[in-house]
């Protein structure tokens, strides 16, 4: 049996489909105009020279890749994969969509080598090998076709392993036949460089990303260094407003640089704790915001109403936990995508428009017409794109009014009052706490945390 769900037969056609597409319409690829290198290299079937073809692409909505394809026209062998046109990212990424019509399997998928893919209904996972360019019908498709390879083999010699996997088979083809909505399929990548498209039309729950910080595991399987970084000083006492420094590895090009680290009382809030990493090899900066204390035993939910310039102005503290909407703006930030901010409401918003606007037009936010626009975008999904960042232009300027909803599961974030008295409550700005859901216990590890106790079982541990 082949290595479980890596492509089979994969045709290069594909791939020198998209690389004549790129190829502008009245050249023939030569001299500066050829978009696809073509190298000669050794066919690893036959032993002899085949052709290995690279085209540098952009994909909307994420970044360039290298599609590369080999073909021996020997042997006859063809191979083709994808790999990611920079380094790894500073963080790793889990996207996940929840299908619910035909064109949901159009979405495009980049799924790097280093990632895994979950069609989460179906409980089957697709591990980490070979980078791919498809689309989700293309990767469930190949998981079928994987599963299905010596089947029959299968029931003459194990026959409960054919059971089982022939109902997994049935499944996954009334999947892809649309008989089974709503499933989801999950790409989660240590490295960040997978990704799956988005849709402006997409609502709350249908398209998901997360970044995460990656383990010291994970970043061993990668090649890279540990970054984790002892504590401050021997009995770990941190005197507030004291700025502390302490060495550490650059993310980015893990050449030695300094993190600073501050301790802030926020006036009716808590203690926050403030971190900088700046890097003078290669220019990389990184600002992030963590909360102290106990965690509460409910959620807290926060809705502010923006209408003046004052509000703009209010302080905002946004934890890695906590989900950002603006509903007028059609907007949602998930927990982990922008870690944790202490800023303006102005502020916020500019570093989202910012953030997401040079994902999609690779310009400023505040370039307007003269921003160099992603060729790749259709007509129809550009003028979607153009009115969500006007009304987010708007927003951020104050010639338009919104909400901004926290929802916080460790109460850890936080909206600047403007009533004159704090302990009265402010007209524009509603504070409400709510029991957290099973989800959310599970997923911030609560449900197995205990605080009462430990010792008697450590000592218990230790005697036995």
């Amino acid at each position: 049996m082949p290595e479980l769900f890596n492509p089979i037969g994969e045709k290069v056609e594909k791939v020198e489909k998209v690389a004549a597409a790129a190829v502008p319409n009245g050249t023939d690829g030569a001299e500066d105009d050829k978009v696809v290198e073509e190298i000669e290299s050794l066919c690893m079937n036959c032993q002899e020279n085949g052709v290995t073809r690279l085209l540098l692409t952009k994909i909307p909505y994420f970044r360039e890749i290298i599609v590369m394809s080999f073909s021996c026209d020997k042997c006859g062998f063809h191979n083709n994969e994808i790999q990611p046109a920079g380094t790894f990212q500073l963080k790793g990424a889990h996207y996940e969509l929840r299908l619910t019509a035909m064109a949901d399997f159009e979405r495009q998928v980049v799924k790097s080598d280093t990632a895994t893919v979950k069609f989460i209904e179906l409980d089957v996972e697709v591990p980490a090998g070979k980078g791919q360019l498809t689309n989700v019908e293309g990767l469930l498709t190949t998981v079928i076709d994987d599963l299905a390879y010596d089947q029959q083999k299968r029931k003459e010699e194990a026959p409960e392993v054919y059971e089982k996997i022939e109902q997994i088979i049935a499944k996954g083809r009334k999947m892809l036949a649309g008989e089974a909505f709503p499933f989801r399929v999950a790409v989660d990548d240590p490295a960040g460089n997978s990704f799956i498209a988005p849709d402006p039309r997409d609502g709350v729950g249908k398209w998901e990303k997360r970044e995460f910080l990656r383990t010291p595991e994970q970043n061993a399987a990668l090649g890279l260094v540990d970054t984790v970084t002892t504590g401050l000083d021997e009995q770990g006492n941190i005197i507030p407003d004291q700025v502390y420094q302490f060495p550490a590895s650059c993310p980015g090009c893990m050449h030695p640089c300094t993190t600073n680290m501050k301790m802030v009382d926020i006036p009716h809030f808590r203690q926050v704790v403030i971190m900088n990493t700046t890097c003078d090899d290669c220019g990389y900066k990184s600002n992030d915001v963590k909360t102290g204390g106990e965690i509460p035993e409910k959620g807290k939910k926060v809705t502010l109403r923006v209408r003046t310039a004052e509000d703009l102005a209010r302080d905002i503290l946004k934890s890695e936990s906590c989900v950002l909407e603006c509903p007028e703006l059609s907007l949602l930030v998930n927990p982990g995508t922008l870690g944790g901010r202490f800023t303006t409401v102005e502020g916020l918003l500019t570093q989202v428009r910012d953030d997401l606007h040079s994902q999609i037009f690779e310009a400023d936010a505040d370039a307007g017409a003269s921003a160099r626009v992603n060729d790749s975008l259709s007509a129809d999904e550009k003028k979607r794109w153009d009115e969500f960042f006007s009304n987010l232009n708007a927003a951020v300027s104050g010639k338009k009014e919104f909400t901004i909803v926290l929802t916080d599961p460790l109460a850890s974030s936080y909206v600047q009052s403007l009533a004159d008295d704090p302990s009265q409550p402010d007209e524009q700005m509603t504070v409400e706490e709510y029991e957290r859901t099973e989800e959310e216990e599970e997923e911030l590890g609560l449900r197995d945390m205990k605080t009462e106790g430990y010792e008697q079982d450590a000592k218990h541990e230790e005697s036995a």
